[in-house]
């Protein structure tokens, strides 16, 4: 029988040997990210490992800065457990979006909580432009949070795709320029001096608003991402599904008309063709409407643009049948809509899908509507860039287990 509802957290599973200890470590930082404050014995349970294995490997990261000590917690008879926290000083990460228009970028410690952020306009997008431009804005970024660059963990760089697939990757008004056969992380490690991690951008929107915005709680979601293109970030388990070649969801390419509008991929009909911000800008463009930022589409929608109005009646129209069908294929708690698309536009394009058409999703008792608006914003990728390298740090790659009751 199919799950009434969605399964609790999974926690993950220490290994006792002493040569898993790097995922060990992992593994107790991620607790006590997700769970803490904590004791030695609550990590101990929750990670399933020996309490001196977890007293050793606390012990190793307060020495280094990644936890702190914060007090004993009262509960109960006998000496209350010395709790440990992740230390927000211990170390930052920076998470940037790379769009074909603009750049996005976020100093983020180890908690997620933003320590600085700037968007900037983009008219190059190539590597020749974008490589010492980043360089330059992680230095300015870095000196608005005293030492983070000393601190600095890592950078994590989200870009559109789809990552080289002849006559889609950097092709048309919604890809990136001059990167097909560059290998995008080892060419900015280089210019910044900082190890880069390189994502699609609507996984890493999903990573984001998981970690920081609407889907904290969820385990099994989609996120459609509304950027100049169209994608879709899957998160299965708690997990990022990126697919063999780091392309999964790449939702905006499938065609949804036949004989439609012509896409820059070559095929006709393709949803970001219908669905996108690119193909809202056009709409208003053939108008006569000027539109160049998102205060200025949230401007026209609130002045209740026709064309816009149009736009959402379309879009609405092309997105009904894929909502259903993400829904049969994956059987999602629900599904976000995010991007760079104002939260009152996004709302209304979510109000234009009802009656959405039955799925498996039609279910009587839900705990969320089936579609929903997500809640980080334009930060959305950024966000889930800088969590990237934070991955790398505190998050376990290998088993996990159903949460258990936390215990001091």
């Amino acid at each position: 029988m199919p799950r009434s509802t969605p399964p609790p957290p999974k926690a993950a599973i220490g290994n006792n040997p002493e040569r898993n200890r790097s995922h060990n470590r992992r593994v107790v930082l991620d607790a006590v990210r997700l769970h803490g404050p904590l004791g030695r014995t609550a990590i101990a349970r929750l990670a399933h490992l020996t309490p001196q294995a977890v007293s050793n490997i606390v012990s190793e990261l307060l020495d280094e800065g990644l936890l702190l000590e914060c007090g004993r917690l009262r509960a109960g008879r006998g000496l209350p457990p010395v709790q440990v926290a992740v230390n927000p000083d211990g170390g930052m990460t920076i998470g940037v979006e790379i769009a074909a228009d603009h750049l996005v970028m976020a100093l983020v410690d180890l908690t997620g909580r933003v320590r600085a952020n700037r968007t900037l306009p983009l008219e190059d997008a190539t590597p020749d432009h974008i490589a010492p431009l980043l360089k330059r804005e992680i230095d300015g970024i870095c000196k608005t949070a005293s030492g983070s660059h000393r601190r600095l963990l890592g950078l994590g760089v989200v870009m559109p795709g789809p990552f080289d697939i002849d006559g889609m990757s950097s092709v048309g008004p919604t890809t990136l320029p001059g990167w097909v056969g560059e290998d995008a992380a080892q060419v900015l490690t280089a210019a910044t001096g900082v190890s880069t991690l390189v994502e699609n951008d609507a996984t890493a929107a999903a990573v984001g608003e998981r970690l920081h915005g609407v889907a904290r709680k969820l385990n099994n979601f989609c996120l459609l991402y509304f950027g100049a293109g169209l994608g879709l970030g899957i998160v299965v388990d708690g997990r990022p599904m990126r697919g063999a070649f780091g392309n999964a969801g790449e939702i905006g390419h499938i065609v949804v008309q036949q004989d439609g509008s012509r896409c820059a991929c070559g095929n006709r009909g393709c949803l970001e063709r219908y669905a996108s911000l690119h193909s809202l800008k056009e709409k208003l463009a053939d108008a006569g409407v000027s539109c160049r930022t998102v205060s200025d589409l949230a401007a026209l929608h609130e002045a209740g643009s026709a064309p816009l109005k149009e736009w959402i009646a379309e879009a609405g129209a092309h997105l009904s049948p894929v909502i259903a069908m993400l829904e049969n294929l994956l059987d999602p708690e629900c599904i976000v809509f995010s991007g760079a698309l104002p939260d009152t536009l996004l709302d209304d394009l979510i109000a234009s899908l009802q009656p959405l058409p039955l799925s498996v999703a039609s279910r009587r008792k839900r705990a969320l509507p089936r579609i929903i608006r997500g809640t980080t914003g334009l930060l959305t990728a950024a966000l889930g860039a800088a969590a990237l390298p934070l991955q790398e740090t505190m998050t376990p790659k290998l088993d996990t287990a159903p949460a258990i009751e936390q215990s001091t």
